[in-house]
């Protein structure tokens, strides 16, 4: 029987499956943490990435937002900054718990290491070793570049609506990776001089790095549930636009990783 062109077409076509997630416990000085990794495992080794999230931590509406990344070719790997049993019920908690990190940024940089390499280290996740990278939303992108200040072996960072504040902009001589980092030009959290202080510190690095800003848009424009209006309010258009400028930034770093 002869096969239809539409059906050799479909054959043609890759299997997908929704990304599947896997939590995994892990300890710092005797307290247990959480970290889930989501990866499609019907597919072979992908680039591995760190993804940490906002303020909120690890809770129902990041886990989607990871499945979603790692549906775009990636295995993510969630980092757990507060602790299994210290996950924030509102935004005064998680307010409250992020400054706490904020104001100890070698607090942050031993927890967010120790999720990296729990990351590398968990056998059986389809991860390329050659080819991995830390992103970050809001207070997590902040984590992001402090573990890119502690020079991991990172290829790349990319960070979404971040704070960029460093209080040793010095350590940034220390990043390995290259940089990208995607900004609401209207946010009114991450004001004008620490933009300054990040470019600077970028410059004075002499690194690899963009600095990209959305035009009409706020803080948290990837998050489908901020509804602020003019202060955090979803976007998806500049959502749209990031995540594909993040796909063509680790899709080129990569590459070109691979080259040398």
């Amino acid at each position: 029987m002869r096969k239809t062109l539409l059906t050799v077409l479909l054959l043609a076509l890759p299997a997908f499956a929704k990304p599947v997630t896997k939590n995994v416990s892990y300890t710092i000085d005797k307290v247990t943490y959480e970290g889930v990794f989501a990866y499609d495992d019907a597919a072979g080794a992908k680039p591995g990435l760190l993804l940490v999230p906002n303020w909120l931590g690890i809770n129902e509406a990041n886990l989607k937002q990871a499945q979603e990344i790692a549906a775009r070719g990636y295995t993510v790997f969630v980092a757990d900054m507060y602790g299994k049993t210290a996950r924030p019920k509102n935004q005064e908690e998680a307010g409250k718990m992020s400054g706490v990190l904020k104001g100890d940024r070698a607090l942050v940089r031993k927890r967010v290491t120790k999720a990296f390499e729990v990351m590398k280290a968990e056998k059986g996740m389809p991860i390329e070793a050659s080819k991995l990278g830390a992103i970050g939303f809001c207070f997590g992108g902040l984590v992001a570049l402090e573990l890119g200040r502690t020079g991991a072996a990172l290829g790349g960072i990319s960070v979404f609506h971040s704070a960029l504040s460093s209080p040793k902009p010095e350590d940034g001589k220390n990043i390995k990776a290259r940089v990208l980092a995607m900004q609401g030009a209207d946010d009114p959290y991450v004001p004008a001089e620490e933009v300054k202080g990040f470019e600077d510190e970028m410059r004075a690095a002499k690194l690899d790095w963009q600095l990209v800003r959305f035009g009409n848009t706020v803080h948290s424009y990837t998050d489908v549930d901020a509804r602020m209006a003019g202060q955090a309010e979803y976007n998806p258009l500049s959502a749209k636009r990031a995540y594909l400028m993040m796909d063509n930034f680790f899709a080129e770093t990569f590459t070109a990783a691979a080259a040398k």
